[in-house]
C-alpha cells in the first residue's frame, strides 16, 4: 500500500453504486457528478495544467443507462499535503455530500503512477432479474440452448462478432423475494471486445425491457 503520510499527490480508489435515478445519469455526467461532489466536500481535487484544465478523475468503466449496480470503482487525484490521510473520515464527507443513490462503499489508496484504472478491467459480473417471466423451465431450456451454440454471430455499429465467446459466465440463480427468477452473468469488459446484458437478453428471446439489471462487480487484471 502507498505511503500515505508523504508530500506529494494522493490518488485514491473509491468503490460505490449507484441506485435510484442515479441509473439514468450517463457516464460523462458521472464524471460531473462527482467532480461536484468532491467539490462540495472541500477536498482538494488535483487539476490538469494547460488553457482547459481537466479534474483528476477516472472511471473504471461505463455503465449503460437503467442499470444499477454495486461494484463500481473511481479514482481521483487530491492535491499533494503533508497531513496524514483520514480515509474514514473522507468516505464520511463525500457521502454526505454525493446525491441520493450515490452509496459510497469502501475508499483506499492506490499506486500514484499506477497504470490507469480503465485498463485494469478484463470482465464484469451481473444479476439480471426477469421481472415479466415466471417459467423457470422455460428460462432454463433456453439458457442451455445459448451456452450450446458454438457462435452467436451478430452486428454492432454496422460490425459483425460473435457474442458467444464474451460470455465467460451464464447460469440461473436462486430467485429473488418475490419468486422472479435470476440470471448470473459474466461477460468479458474489454475494449473492442465487450458483451452486453442486453444482447444475451436477446439471444434468449428474453425483452430487456422486462429486466432488472445490476453489476455487481468488476474482475481487474493484476497492476
Amino acid at each position: 500500500m502507498p505511503d500515505t503520510n508523504r508530500d506529494e499527490p494522493w490518488r485514491l480508489r473509491i468503490r460505490f453504486g449507484k441506485q435510484g435515478a442515479l441509473r439514468y445519469t450517463g457516464h460523462l455526467d458521472l464524471h460531473k457528478l462527482w467532480e461536484r461532489t468532491i467539490r462540495r466536500a472541500r477536498l482538494p481535487l488535483l487539476y490538469s495544467h494547460g488553457f482547459h484544465p481537466q479534474p483528476k478523475i477516472q472511471i473504471a468503466s461505463a455503465l449503460p443507462l437503467g442499470y444499477a449496480s454495486r461494484a463500481e470503482l473511481i479514482d481521483i487525484w487530491l492535491e499533494k499535503t503533508s497531513e496524514q490521510l483520514d480515509l474514514p473520515a473522507i468516505k464520511v464527507t463525500l457521502q454526505k455530500a454525493a446525491p441520493p443513490g450515490l452509496e459510497i462503499y469502501r475508499i483506499e489508496t492506490a499506486a500514484l503512477r499506477g497504470r490507469a484504472l480503465q485498463t485494469l478491467v478484463r470482465s464484469a459480473e451481473y444479476e439480471a432479474t426477469l421481472l415479466d417471466l415466471a417459467d423457470e423451465q422455460a428460462v432454463s431450456g433456453r439458457l442451455a440452448a445459448l451456452l450450446g451454440a458454438e457462435s452467436l454471430p451478430r452486428e454492432r455499429r454496422s460490425k459483425a462478432y460473435d457474442l458467444r465467446p464474451l460470455i465467460e459466465g451464464l447460469q440461473l440463480t436462486s430467485p429473488d423475494e418475490e419468486g422472479h427468477p435470476r440470471l448470473y452473468l459474466r461477460l468479458t469488459n474489454l475494449e473492442g471486445a465487450t458483451g452486453r446484458v442486453e444482447e444475451v437478453l436477446d439471444e434468449m428471446q428474453i425483452p430487456p425491457e422486462s429486466v432488472r439489471i445490476v453489476r455487481t462487480d468488476l474482475i481487474f487484471e493484476e497492476d
